[in-house]
């Protein structure tokens, strides 16, 4: 996959295997733009597809174009936080992957938050089957208002009903 720096971004890497070269015009790879946000500090990558995905400052992540189509199929997100939400519409599913976690979705809107030793997934509509990034094939799946601390660990995933608290306070990192 080719690299392409879309535009300067808050200390996130977004990488998009797109068919173009000039610096200026890699964010609108297929349609997509990126508005910078500063209550809270955020950038949001939207695309005409219905993918729209809010990164938190300081967000260490990259875009993943397994066809090379110039449509991203999954996000792999290393540190801090995104709000994902995926159109109905949008054909294809999305994921998520961090270093604890796959998340999977179809029309939703979640959140993801990677800290150094867990990776929080919590959804506000729709429904997301998450797994631990070394066993795949245990899914748990997580329905609107719940959400999952995912860790090194082997054990079954625990899904809960977050408190409002969690919800309001992961969820105001994105202008929620």
């Amino acid at each position: 996959m080719r690299c392409l720096m879309p535009v300067p971004v808050a200390r996130a890497a977004l990488a998009l295997a797109l068919p173009l070269a000039a610096a200026g015009a890699q964010a609108q790879g297929r349609g997509c733009a990126i508005t910078a946000y500063t209550d809270p500090p955020r950038e949001v990558l939207a695309c005409p597809d219905g993918l729209q995905i809010s990164a938190e400052k300081g967000a260490e992540y990259r875009l993943i174009d397994r066809d090379r189509d110039g449509r991203a199929e999954a996000v792999d997100l290393r540190s801090k936080g995104l709000l994902i939400e995926v159109a109905p519409r949008r054909r294809g599913g999305f994921q998520v992957l961090t270093p604890h976690a796959i998340a999977s979705v179809r029309g939703t809107v979640w959140a993801v938050d990677v800290a150094a030793a867990t990776t929080a997934v919590f959804v506000q509509q729709g429904a997301v089957a998450v797994s631990r990034s070394a066993a795949p094939e245990a899914t748990a799946l997580l329905r609107a208002g719940d959400g999952v601390d995912v860790d090194a660990g082997a054990g079954p995933l625990q899904v809960k009903r977050w408190p409002n608290e969690r919800r309001l306070h992961l969820l105001a990192r994105f202008g929620r």
